[in-house]
């Protein structure tokens, strides 16, 4: 692969657990939300957008909505519905992680419990390497050391069709060398979530999808939500698509990326409303105690910081998921009263600029006047 799908591809894939930004936007008896509409009319002009969707929530009130851009390529098939359901990308590992502490919280399941205990398998027949020293702790703080498998070099992204089993993409990690010790350091890694995702189906008994969905997506009202798992799973329901070219000059709707790819590490599709209701959920402490939420907000130690999206505190968290084709980002403020859901869907060649973009267009939003 050419070099800037190189940088769409491993740039983009890579969420962190918690990414600081910024103050809450105003007082917390009238928060103030300035016009979605026209913050997305702006971000659909960078260079790069095909269209991009939005909705702000207050107190689970839904205060403002737009849809820029278009649905497909070349401003064709009008516009997104604002309510659509589209990707959130590397925003599950969220979820898997809330999913798995909760197992901790029910004593099915310890931080400091060994991979290779949990999984025999990627132990015996050497899958990951030193597995019997890396805990839970260490996959869901991503300080495990085990590369990611989700890299251009290990993955065809216009592979659309082949059905990939969670081990075959943990498999595929095994050639790259380990990024650190257990436990030393962080370094971003998909195969950490996928393990996760693994763990979790081994413990229950039931699929990911199966414990999504009765323990978050049911309770938390999120009917729009599913994750996908197999190809030719794609998006229901209009949506809009993103593009990528390939080294000889092709465009590819992307629109058909392999399901199989996602799973515990990124294959959630969900709206704006939907994933709203879950960080609305995760922020006031009803889905787990704070000694095990902190382990999914508290920034590893040495996790680039972001810049304050507006000054101030508390900061909103920001919780960012996506590959070549599409950037889904949620603001939430700690409190969980107030939550910015966006997706954009692209056709790249400069992922950080559209990022700047989006960071700006939430600016816009959620800090008015500064």
């Amino acid at each position: 692969m050419n070099h800037a799908i190189t940088a769409r591809l491993a740039g983009l894939a890579c969420a962190m657990l918690t990414l600081a930004a910024a103050a809450t936007p105003a007082t917390a008896d009238a928060p103030e939300v300035a016009n979605v509409q026209q913050a997305l009319d702006a971000l659909a002009r960078t260079s790069g957008v095909v269209g991009t969707i939005g909705e702000v929530y207050v107190d689970g009130k839904r205060v403002g909505q737009g849809s820029a851009g278009s649905r497909l390529l070349d401003g064709k098939g009008g516009r997104i519905p604002a309510g659509s359901r589209y990707r959130i990308g590397s925003q599950t590992k969220l979820l898997t992680g809330t999913v798995a502490l909760q197992l901790v919280k029910e004593g099915r399941l310890g931080l400091e419990d060994k991979l290779s205990d949990l999984l025999p398998e990627v132990a015996s027949q050497d899958i990951v390497e030193r597995a019997d020293e890396i805990t839970v702790r260490q996959l869901i703080r991503h300080t495990s050391g085990i590369p990611n498998w989700f890299t251009p070099d290990l993955v065809d992204i216009y592979d659309f069709t082949t059905y990939y089993p969670p081990i075959d993409l943990v498999k595929k990690s095994r050639s790259q060398p380990r990024t650190g010790e257990p436990g030393e350091r962080f370094s971003y890694s998909n195969t950490n979530y996928t393990l996760l995702g693994m763990i979790i189906e081994k413990v229950t008994g039931r699929s990911l999808a199966s414990e999504f969905g009765r323990r978050l997506f049911g309770p938390l009202g999120m009917s729009r939500t599913y994750l996908a798992v197999r190809p030719p799973q794609s998006i229901t329901g209009p949506h809009g698509h993103g593009y990528s070219t390939d080294v000889q000059g092709e465009v590819h709707d992307m629109d058909r990326l392999n399901a199989s790819y996602g799973n515990g590490s990124g294959g959630v599709i969900s709206t704006s409303r939907d994933i709203s209701a879950f960080y609305r959920a995760f922020h006031q402490g009803r889905l787990l105690p704070p000694n095990l939420q902190k382990l999914l907000t508290d920034p590893p130690e040495n996790a680039p910081s972001q810049p304050p999206l507006c000054g101030g505190e508390p900061e909103l968290r920001v919780i960012a998921g996506g590959t070549t084709s599409f950037t889904s980002v949620t603001f939430s403020s700690p409190d969980g009263r107030i939550q910015f859901a966006t997706s954009t869907t692209t056709n790249a060649q400069d992922p950080a600029a559209i990022g700047r973009a989006i960071n700006q267009a939430a600016k816009n939003v959620l800090c008015p006047g500064k």
